[in-house]
């Protein structure tokens, strides 16, 4: 399945607009990983821990957008847009992905 950020696939064009597919994921930080990450923080450097649950947050939300577009009979999702929040004082971790599921020519 194509999915893309832009509102057309190249050479591609659609067919039929099948609706909004969503995905989410909202993830729990560990405390243990929230103290390392604040003491790299301080000292300058990145938080390896953080950026994995960031990468595994966004995902686990990009499954979940094809796999809706999927059961609609998609080809692609265009328009994909990627949202992050923190949620509980920053103790969650939310990411959202919203796009357009769509049948190409």
């Amino acid at each position: 399945m194509i999915v893309s950020t832009t509102n057309t696939i190249e050479n591609q064009p659609v067919k039929e607009y099948l609706g909004i597919v969503t995905g989410e994921a909202i993830l729990g930080a560990n405390i243990f990983k929230d103290f390392f990450a604040g003491v790299r923080d301080v000292v300058g450097g990145r938080s390896a821990a953080y950026e994995k649950e960031l990468i595994r947050a966004r995902e686990i939300a990009l499954q979940e957008l094809q796999q809706q577009a999927a059961e609609l009979g998609a080809d692609g999702v265009i328009g994909v847009d990627l949202d992050y929040e923190t949620i509980g004082q920053g103790s969650m971790l939310m990411v959202t992905a919203s796009g357009t599921a769509v049948k190409l020519a």
